[in-house]
């Protein structure tokens, strides 16, 4: 089943607003909407393969002010 992973911008900037850590990451199918703070992507043998990570608290976030980023030890290829 093809899964869409969805950052939700208005949610971050609601989140920065009041101080919550309402989910921002959303994986979407054609069944259902399943929402995250952090999701691990798994491989075909069920190991974790990537990470989609959100940290908005002032020191979890990246030195470049990221609050959401992907990490990963695979290999990253463009397409």
């Amino acid at each position: 089943m093809l899964k869409r992973i969805h950052i939700n911008q208005n949610v971050i900037k609601e989140n920065a607003k009041s101080g919550d850590r309402k989910p921002v990451i959303t994986c979407k199918t054609y069944k259902s909407n399943d929402y995250f703070t952090d999701l691990e992507i798994l491989g075909s043998d069920g190991s974790v393969v990537a990470r989609v990570v959100y940290r908005p608290g002032e020191k979890e976030r990246l030195p470049c002010g990221a609050k959401v980023w992907i990490e990963t030890e695979s290999e990253v290829r463009g397409v």
